[in-house]
This record gives structure tokens, sequence and C-alpha cells, in this order.
């Protein structure tokens, strides 16, 4: 599963690496412990290009009635997305980027759990792969999003069974890629990223509560 990353990268950087367009329109603070019901920095893709923007994390379907149901919709599995109700409508028209620089996994040790940062070895920013939906009801408007997943590569296969997707370029294109609808495809792209890319190491406990922050959280042990 994926239920915490960081994001602290330059927003020129941002801008650059993943070519929005409306870089003037919001505003970047480094974070270093995102949970679920924050806001994340997503991008999609518009009529005159990609826009980045702010999406809770938290998929509430357009159908619910209930918004507290995104608490438990924080992760989409690559396998089921296409069959699932909540899912399924928004893999052929809502796909989005989820903007990352890092993310925390923690490994059981008898009665413990020890975090960890994975990474990109080459300590860019990068993109989960992910889907967003806009509720709603009585005036309010809330848009959110969720972060697919898939089986773990080598890397992380001793830490947990799952990890989130992470796209390459050329996948990122595909992935908002607006004409490509067919379900095959897409999913083709929901696979584990190539472990010898990816780093890793064990960092404190300090991670474990969301109400903590800054970048001594990314100290090593």
């Amino acid at each position: 599963m994926c239920g915490r990353f960081n994001l602290y990268s330059n927003i020129d950087i941002l801008l650059d690496q993943f070519e929005l367009i409306n870089g003037d329109m919001f505003e970047i603070l480094p974070r270093f412990n995102i949970a679920p019901s924050q806001d994340v920095l997503a991008v999609i893709e518009g009529e005159d290009g990609r826009r980045g923007g702010y999406l809770r994390w938290g998929l509430i379907p357009s159908w619910a009635n209930d918004p507290k149901i995104g608490y438990k919709m924080i992760n989409a599995r690559a396998e089921t997305i296409h069959e699932k109700p909540s899912f399924k409508r928004l893999l052929a028209r809502r796909r989005c980027l989820v903007i990352a620089d890092g993310f925390y996994e923690w490994k059981k040790d008898g009665n413990k759990k020890q975090p960890f940062h994975i990474f990109l070895k080459d300590k860019q920013p990068f993109a989960f792969a992910g889907l967003w939906d806009r509720w709603i009801q009585a005036g309010e408007i809330i848009q959110t999003c969720t972060i697919i997943t898939t089986e773990a590569n080598e890397l992380m296969a001793d830490i947990h069974d799952r990890m989130p997707v992470i796209l390459t370029k050329e996948s990122e294109r595909q992935w908002l890629d607006r004409k490509i609808q067919d379900e095959d495809q897409l999913k083709s792209l929901l696979i584990p990223y190539d472990s010898t890319a990816m780093d890793i190491y064990p960092i404190s406990e300090f991670v474990n509560s969301p109400r903590n922050e800054g970048i001594e959280i990314l100290n090593s042990l």
C-alpha cells in the first residue's frame, strides 16, 4: 500500500520535469510527512497542456452519500480497478499523476514496525499513478484522488507485498493522454517500478505520527 509520502523539490524543478503550464496559480511548500485526508499535488492533462493543483488524498466517488468514505479509499489495486464501481469509470476519464520525492513503508519486526524511506537513486521527483473524482453535494465541492498500488518489486518485497505504481516518463505521457481509454493498454502501465533504479534506508519512528513534520524525518538510522 501507500499511506505516507513526501514532496520537497523546488517548484522550478517540478514545473520543468512535469511540464506544468500553470505554475503561477499554486504554491508548493516542502512536506515531509504527507498523510491521507491531506491535500497532495496532482497533475492532469487539460485542453492546453498539463496543469498542476491540489486534490484531497482519499477518493470520494461522485455518487457517494457520505464523504467519509474517502478515508477508506487512499489506494486502488491495479489488478481490480477495471472492476470496482468506484474506479472503473475513472480509469477511462479521470487519471492523474500524484507527485512525490519519496514514500514510506513499514516492515514488521516482531511486535514493532520499522519505517523505511524509499526514493529514486537519482533523487529526482517522480509520479504515482492516480485517479481523481469530483464530489458535489449541497453546494459543497470536494476534489479527491487515490494512489494506485501494484505488487512489490524486488527492493520492496522484503518489507511489504504491495507498492505504489511509479510511472516512467513514457508511461506518464500515456497515463495522462485522454485519447487513450483502452483498459488493457492502461493497465499495462501499472507495473512495479525497476528496483535497480530505487533506493531505501531505515528511518526513525518519528515519521509514525502524521503530526510530525520536518526534514529530520529523512535522517537515516
